[in-house]
């Protein structure tokens, strides 16, 4: 896989390539500010060489990384609501995240979190992740049958 631009935006990979139009009304929801002039802070990344990215490579990206990462899938291009995936990889100090005294072994136990987020949202996860503002599990529990629409 061609390495990922080494930047400290947060990246939004591109991994579906067959219709140009709704990859431009996802880009111009994500970059239009919100009513309050919120905005995510993505690095797009618009190559072919990231077709059809698996969700299991997107982890790997996402681990190597140790940030966030948006993936602009065949889902998040044909949803009425563009529901792009975010990655998170979890962190060997986020203690929070599990409970030592489960029976879940270091195998079974994940190691990243995924969700759908609407585009028109993207800004509240991206920022408030990247800033630590908030926790992974904030925008999970406010996930609607997976996909966060917005508190």
């Amino acid at each position: 896989m061609k390495n990922l631009p080494d930047t400290d935006e947060t990246l939004l990979i591109r991994t579906d390539h067959s219709d140009q139009a709704a990859w431009q009304a996802l880009l111009t929801a994500v970059t239009t500010p919100n009513k309050n002039g919120f905005l995510a802070n993505v690095h797009v990344v618009d190559d072919v060489a990231y077709s059809d990215l698996t969700t299991e490579q997107a982890v790997s990206v996402a681990r190597a990384r140790g940030d966030l990462l948006i993936v602009a899938d065949t889902t998040a291009l044909t949803g009425p609501e563009m529901p792009l995936l975010a990655v998170l990889p979890f962190h060997e100090d986020e203690d929070d995240d599990y409970d030592e005294d489960e029976d879940e072994d270091e195998e079974t136990k994940q190691e990243h979190g995924e969700l759908r987020v609407i585009a028109a949202e993207l800004w509240s996860i991206e920022n408030n992740i990247s800033l630590a503002n908030m926790d992974w599990e904030d925008f999970v529990n406010a996930a609607d049958e997976g996909v966060f629409r917005g508190f």
